[in-house]
């Protein structure tokens, strides 16, 4: 056997090895997270490192309003409970608006597939980085039922410049808790994640409150787990 072939055989073993266990260690914090507050994330580790500080406080599911359960649902995952992680039908949605438009202004993503993103990964894009998530995504709906999956993701989302989770969020932005929010607040700080940094400093900007009218329509119709 060449130095080459030896070379790159070594190379194959050690991907394979930091593979295995990556995702042994994604199956050990699913395992302790299953049942444990979850108080840290890669977004929050990362802005953390990039010298933030990190505002987040867990609670548990019956303690977040029901109309905040609703909004999430509302906005962005309407078929949550019942599918597996992947809402193949709003990924065939998402596909027709991107070719529609021309660019990919849609993604067609699960609560449970934001949430491997956001417990796990980076907000790079990269066909890598989607089959990581979904490999991860499948774990959490294997590991968690779903009522686990959306208290995590509502704990871990960000909200603002170090706001995470709508513990958090609430006290910021309402001065009360999670459970008291009522169904204006609740689709105003759903309305928010798809760019809280922009929105806590542009509370009234018009495709806020836009969404904001758009998922309050919607949130009677959200079935919960």
């Amino acid at each position: 056997m060449t130095a080459i072939s030896q070379f790159f055989k070594r190379l194959f073993l050690a991907f394979v090895i930091l593979f295995v266990a990556f995702y042994l260690g994604v199956a050990g914090l699913l395992t302790i997270w299953k049942t444990q507050p979850i108080n840290n994330s890669m977004f929050m580790l990362s802005h953390r490192l990039s010298g933030g500080s990190v505002s987040q406080t867990w609670v548990e599911y019956d303690a977040i309003a029901k109309s905040a359960k609703q909004a999430a649902i509302a906005s962005e995952d309407a078929r949550f409970s019942t599918h597996n992680g992947f809402d193949m039908e709003g990924i065939e949605a998402a596909m027709k608006k991107n070719e529609s438009s021309g660019t990919v202004s849609a993604g067609g993503s699960t609560i449970t597939q934001q949430l491997a993103k956001n417990l796990f990964l980076t907000s790079h894009r990269s066909y890598v980085r989607k089959g990581i998530e979904a490999t991860i995504t499948v774990m959490i709906e294997a590991m968690w039922d779903k009522q686990r999956i959306l208290t995590a993701y509502l704990n871990v989302a960000e909200f603002g410049d170090g706001i995470y989770g709508i513990e958090a969020a609430a006290r910021r932005y309402f001065n009360k808790s999670a459970s008291q929010l009522n169904r204006d607040e609740s689709a105003l700080l759903i309305s928010m994640l798809t760019n809280p940094k922009y929105y806590e400093q542009n509370m009234g900007a018009k495709r806020l409150r836009n969404k904001q009218r758009i998922i309050m329509r919607r949130m009677n119709s959200a079935v919960l787990p």
